[in-house]
């Protein structure tokens, strides 16, 4: 279950505009919308049944929901609706810039075409932009797929840079492969252009994250929470300024935090976000997967209470959204102005309650 925020956001740090960074597309489909996916292709599913899929206890357990949920993605029209719903639930957050990330290697093993896929949310995106919301394109190959996979992924990248995709990333099973047969994707991915992400230390060890960074170049970690048993790991983080894309409550639905503390459970007191933050390692906050972790943004937020964050820790997370994205550094810097503007005097965020 979710760790449910017992603070309120602040109107404050509502009101701010925010950017998301760790996002994936597919995660963000609701059980109802899952509903409506299934019926278009005659499978009758209600909403107590989708619901039920999205309960597990373990990260194999959340990546079996993942797989059976994007089963019900098979044509361009099903990717522009999930689109056009989870950016009206960005919207309504003051969320002004997302990085969605989009599992091409899942769109390749169901034998779909990733291309007209994301022609169809482009037009999405389109409107998304009228109504205040940027949005670029992270695409997405799944560790379990094998090196040959990733190459072709990073390929399709290629061809539709142009059109929004701005970087190459990689989740999924992080222990299946050695992150050095990857290096040719992320080779050819840097040789093109693409900025470069990678999910390590979720689940594994320190060595994924130090992999990650030293022999694919990746410029932000997902998750990392491996980090908070090497300082020296830590350090060199805050060196390079390489931001880790923290998502606290799927780290508790996943028992990704769990399994990094070597305990059968654990709680949202218990991530690291915080210390990472003392040490000087930037830190973005993220929803992962928020329909599969019955989360928003704006809950994630809410839960700085608990995880021991300071307001100036808050604000500087916001902030760190806008400097660690993939935008040119002219956008970064006018939002960046903006926040520095509306937070001048804006005197003390912490909630009355707290």
């Amino acid at each position: 279950m979710p760790a449910t925020p017992t603070n309120p956001l602040h109107p404050r740090i509502a009101a701010l505009p925010k950017a998301e960074l760790h996002l994936h597309l597919e995660g963000s489909i609701r059980p109802a919308t899952v509903v409506e996916l299934a019926a278009r292709y005659g499978d009758s599913l209600t909403l107590d049944q989708a619901g039920a899929r999205y309960c597990y206890s373990d990260f194999r357990g959340f990546l079996e929901a993942f797989k059976w949920v994007t089963s019900y993605l098979r044509q361009p029209e099903d990717f522009e609706l999930i689109v056009d719903r989870h950016a009206d639930e960005l919207i309504s957050q003051n969320v002004v810039y997302a990085e969605f990330t989009v599992s091409i290697g899942v769109m390749l093993y169901y034998k779909s075409d990733p291309l007209k896929n994301f022609a169809a949310m482009l037009r999405a995106s389109e409107r998304a932009l009228r109504k205040g919301l940027r949005l670029q394109w992270i695409f997405d190959a799944a560790w379990q797929f094998g090196p040959a996979a990733a190459v072709e992924v990073v390929r399709l990248a290629i061809e539709a840079r142009g059109a929004g995709a701005v970087a190459f990333g990689m989740g999924g099973d992080e222990l299946m492969f050695p992150y050095a047969s990857f290096r040719e994707a992320y080779e050819l991915a840097a040789s093109a252009g693409l900025r470069l992400t990678a999910h390590a230390g979720e689940v594994g060890d320190a060595r994924k994250i130090r992999d990650a960074i030293e022999l694919l170049g990746a410029e932000r970690i997902g998750h990392g929470l491996a980090v908070m048993h090497d300082l020296a790991l830590q350090d060199l983080l805050a060196e390079r300024g390489i931001a880790l894309e923290i998502c606290p409550t799927s780290n508790i639905c996943t028992g990704a935090l769990a399994s990094q503390l070597g305990r059968p459970s654990a709680r949202i007191e218990e991530h690291p976000a915080r210390s990472f933050l003392q040490r000087g390692v930037p830190v973005v906050l993220s929803t992962d997967d928020p329909a599969m972790f019955h989360t928003d943004l704006s809950a994630e937020y809410a839960l700085a209470p608990r995880l021991g964050l300071t307001d100036e820790q808050v604000l500087a997370i916001i902030a760190a959204g806008f400097s660690r994205s993939f935008l040119a550094t002219s956008e970064k810097e006018s939002w960046l102005q903006q926040l520095r503007d509306r937070t001048r005097d804006a005197g003390d965020f912490r909630s009355p309650a707290a």
